[in-house]
């Protein structure tokens, strides 16, 4: 696994084992593709943030900071592990949380982005969609899932894309 473009191009990650299913390097390209725009300077929050993969990606093309949320201490460990040797520190929180508390408690506008790469199969993507249908948290909101995951919310408008049993759909708030 590793940085595919920006500043950090062909860096090495380390990957949190087994447990952890990546994204793959096509899917997390195809997705920095489809929010380009609103990379630069943007404030970014990454849920189920395992290696960092999204987030460290983001920073390397443009993003200004990246808070990574979560709990699993094998995912942690390369977390922190991938932040320290890309010198990302200073532009990175990691918060020790279950990503769904998390994003519950944010206000409007916290973040510009939002990935969400929750385990799939779980209600959790569910939580977090339904949590920003009440309260756009981030501008954008990005989440990986299971093409065969029915979404809840269908009135929000979204953009997915497709690639075999992964999908990337891409919501994206109102302007007031």
């Amino acid at each position: 696994m590793r940085i595919v473009q920006g500043r950090h191009a062909n860096r090495t990650l380390t990957s949190p084992g087994k447990r952890v299913r990546p994204t793959t390097e096509e899917v997390r390209c195809a997705w920095m593709d489809g929010i380009r725009e609103d990379l630069g300077g943007g404030r970014i929050v990454d849920l189920f943030a395992g290696s960092g993969a999204l987030g460290l990606e983001a920073l390397s093309r443009g993003a200004r900071s990246v808070d990574f949320v979560e709990n699993g201490a094998e995912a942690l460990h390369s977390l922190k592990a991938n932040v320290a040797a890309l010198r990302e520190s200073k532009r990175t929180r990691i918060f020790k949380r279950d990503a769904v508390a998390f994003a519950e408690a944010l206000g409007e506008g916290s973040y510009d982005l939002a990935f969400v790469d929750a385990p799939y199969g779980s209600r959790k993507l569910n939580r977090i969609l339904e949590a920003w249908d009440r309260c756009r948290f981030a501008t954008v909101l990005g989440i990986e899932h299971a093409t065969s995951h029915q979404l809840p919310c269908p009135h929000l408008l979204a953009d997915t894309q497709r690639y075999d049993d992964t999908s990337v759909t891409i919501f994206r708030a109102e302007p007031t």
